[in-house]
């Protein structure tokens, strides 16, 4: 049980420190009996226009508050750096780990009892995950929820046909009025991407995790019962301060694999991994990249959503949820790991089952037998690097081609589409220096569209292969995160153009056919990209950001400082 409050050491205090620290909250017209002994409670808010899958959140996080105050609680909230995925140059990815520094110390600077996380956009769920971990107090999450279904001439549309518009638009099947039209219907609601991207991914993660409560994941941003949610879970964040429940106290090892075995039966998005990594190294938790290959190995695809099925999250949501996935994969969870709701995974999993086979379907009769993430080693990866085989084209998982080596983003840009370029539909597309550190960020560029005279063929799959990431929405036979990362003067950097490259999934190899002295001799030859960033916070990033096995944080960031303040500042 809770002894004193943590934010007793604040506005407890007698004589001058007490009333510096009560009197200027006292401005905004709170009552003095508000400041003894109720429990603080922040609302960590990525709220941002900025930041349209969470522009909402000024409305959801009302919803938290009368929450709080019903369940006797003291709320404040408090705004923290929002990562926009749709606006951010060069990319979000690249303020993930800064955005979880601002969360900690935050938290950590404040008085606060405990912290309901606002999260929505793909990275704002993981930064602020991460910070928190690493004060570790007690800690919920809401969710922003899904935007409702797109519609485009009378069909259902979301963020993953982006991509089949664009390849259309370029191979002359669809006009720039085609793609206004669609543009109108694509957002139709306030939340996040309506299909299994990224998001919704990482939605699905903390409740799989444990770290909200059920049911939170689906629920579309503009239905009533997103801001019911919130309103509980701003009771139930001041019950698990008084009953101490702490990150720690939720975040095992048996929770993360539910995680990972979550993920395949959703058919989650491939930055899952490089996410959970993160969380894990921050409450100190042991993880290993073949730990998502190994986990998910026995768990097929439940789900049918865009981008590896036809639905979509509002669908999931009318189909039961994340509850109803769970329900379906009982048998294989831990279930006797506990969750924000007091009851364990176990006891949440009986509580509902799919409402419609043809979007939650059963173990016994799967969606999908491919699921997960398949984790690759070789002589091209020697740390791993990840594909999704739900989202991949079966005859290519066994492959060898003739490499197309593209050194950069601009180099890609630049030759792609260019007539005289000397590409087949059986040759591998190879991208390098879009890693954390070489781009830097580590962009979602690795789904590359495919050139302009193959689309024109009617190709819409080739093997892919970078060192960067690929939107949660995005699909193809497409190998990720590629590590050491080529910037890092990993294999991938001496890949050149000709060379053969085999991809073998079900023997888990990617391998470039080159022997050892060649490779070698190449290396010798190497010299590592020059970069531009000689101050702030991209320097930082590019000289103290780890590979993407290993969750692409800082080293320096792992770990927990505690919540305990060393100084008092008057």
């Amino acid at each position: 049980m809770q002894g004193e409050l943590r934010s007793q050491q604040w506005f407890g205090k007698e004589g001058k420190d007490g009333f510096i620290y009560r009197a200027w909250m006292k401005n905004q017209g709170i009552p003095a009996d508000e400041f003894k002994g109720k429990p603080v409670i922040g609302i960590c808010n990525t709220w941002s226009e900025l930041t349209p899958c969470n522009a909402h959140f000024r409305e959801l996080a009302e919803s938290v508050k009368k929450g709080i105050l019903q369940a006797g609680g003291f709320p404040v909230e408090f705004p923290v750096m929002s990562t926009g995925e749709t606006l951010m140059k060069p990319t979000a990815m690249l303020f993930r780990n800064l955005v979880s520094m601002d969360v900690e110390e935050s938290i950590r600077a404040n008085p606060l009892d405990g912290v309901v996380l606002l999260c929505g956009c793909d990275k704002t769920t993981p930064s602020l995950l991460m910070g928190a971990c690493s004060v570790d107090i007690p800690t919920i999450i809401v969710s922003g929820g899904p935007m409702l279904t797109g519609k485009y001439r009378g069909k259902n549309i979301a963020t993953s046909d982006v991509w089949r518009f664009t390849d259309e638009l370029r191979a002359g099947s669809m006009t720039e009025e085609d793609l206004n039209v669609a543009e109108a219907g694509m957002c139709r609601s306030q939340g996040h991407c309506a299909v299994m991207g990224t998001a919704s991914s990482m939605a699905c993660m903390v409740e799989a995790l444990g770290l909200s409560l059920p049911g939170n994941a689906a629920i579309p941003a503009v239905d009533s019962n997103r801001k019911v949610l919130a309103q509980l879970s701003g009771r139930r964040i001041v019950d698990m301060v008084h009953k101490n429940m702490k990150l720690s106290t939720l975040l095992t090892r048996e929770a993360f694999e539910n995680a990972i075995m979550a993920n395949a039966a959703v058919g989650g998005s491939t930055n899952f991994v490089i996410h959970l990594m993160a969380i894990a190294g921050r409450i100190g938790v042991p993880l290993d990249i073949q730990d998502f290959d190994r986990l998910s190995a026995n768990i097929p695809l439940l789900v049918n959503l865009q981008p590896s099925g036809k639905y979509f999250m509002e669908d999931m949501y009318y189909a039961g949820g994340l509850p109803a996935v769970m329900n379906a994969l009982r048998a294989h969870l831990h279930k006797d790991t506990l969750t924000v709701n007091g009851r364990t995974v176990g006891e949440n999993a009986l509580l509902d089952a799919t409402l419609n086979p043809d979007v939650i379907s059963s173990m016994e009769k799967p969606f999908n037998e491919l699921s997960g993430i398949v984790v690759l080693k070789g002589n091209l990866c020697e740390s791993g690097a990840i594909l999704k085989p739900s989202a991949a084209s079966k005859s290519l998982l066994q492959h060898t081609g003739r490499a197309i080596v593209f050194e950069n983003i601009e180099d890609y840009k630049l030759r792609i589409d260019d007539p005289a370029l000397d590409v087949d539909e059986t040759c591998v597309l190879v991208l390098k220096n879009v890693g954390p550190k070489g781009y830097p960020g580590m962009p979602e560029v690795g789904n590359m569209s495919l050139p302009k005279k193959l689309l024109e063929k009617g190709i819409t799959d080739m093997i892919r292969i970078s060192d960067g990431r690929m939107s949660g929405t995005g699909f193809g036979t497409v190998v990720l995160h590629v590590a050491p990362e080529a910037a890092a003067g990993g294999t991938l950097a001496l890949v050149r153009e000709g060379d053969m490259i085999t991809l073998n999934v079900a023997d888990r190899r990617l391998d470039v056919l080159l022997d050892a002295v060649e490779l070698a001799n190449r290396k010798a030859a190497w010299t590592p990209p020059s970069h531009d960033y000689k101050r702030g916070y991209v320097h930082l990033y590019i000289n103290n950001v780890e590979e993407a096995s290993q969750g692409a944080d800082f080293g320096f960031l792992k770990g927990s400082s505690g919540s305990e303040v060393a100084r008092d500042s008057h």
